[in-house]
């Protein structure tokens, strides 16, 4: 085996061992990045590890993402709201991607990044505005966690190890762009 075809396994085999930080933003942080985070967890089997947080979080979880989310026999154990200041200290995990899940959270400024990651803006309605009904306000939710689920789904089967910095931001941006 020549010395090239070795270093290539091991560049092909540190990609797949990497762990991808993701970070997911929402003004809130009670519903949608919350979702977010606790879908990627689980998708990600290992290769990401993702967060929430929120320009102003509320302070709790909203009781429907927690029953939306348990319902679908998810961990929730770790869930909570928080500030996105604390992913924009230097001690802070390194984000490979930040998506922000809500408009308002999309035309906001955000604090800078370390590490240059990819980001992109994937707005979602907001269920917990939703009004009606106990059974009206749990579809929104419900239909708020297969809409992230079916984006998370499609971002995980990119080709992460094939694709440069430029060809990620692209494919994010023309995902967010999709109904």
């Amino acid at each position: 085996m020549s010395p090239g075809h070795e270093q290539q396994g091991s560049e092909e085999q540190a990609m797949s061992a990497k762990i991808y930080n993701v970070l997911f933003i929402c003004t809130g942080n009670s519903a949608r990045s919350i979702i977010a985070e606790a879908i990627m967890n689980q998708l990600g089997h290992g290769h990401f590890k993702a967060y929430s947080a929120g320009s102003y979080p509320k302070g709790y979880v909203h009781p429907l993402t927690i029953e939306t989310l348990q319902d679908r026999k998810f961990d929730v154990s770790t869930l909570r709201s928080k500030s996105w200041d604390e992913f924009a200290t230097p001690d802070a995990p390194k984000m490979d991607f930040i998506f922000t899940v809500c408009d308002n959270a999309g035309g906001e400024v955000c604090p800078l990044w370390p590490g240059h990651p990819v980001t992109a803006h994937w707005g979602f309605p907001d269920p917990a505005a939703v009004d009606g009904s106990v059974e009206t306000k749990r579809a929104a939710f419900a239909k708020t966690f297969r809409e992230l689920s079916q984006r998370l789904r499609i971002f995980l089967n990119l080709p992460f190890d094939k694709l440069d910095h430029l060809s990620l931001q692209q494919h994010i941006n023309e995902m967010g762009e999709q109904e």
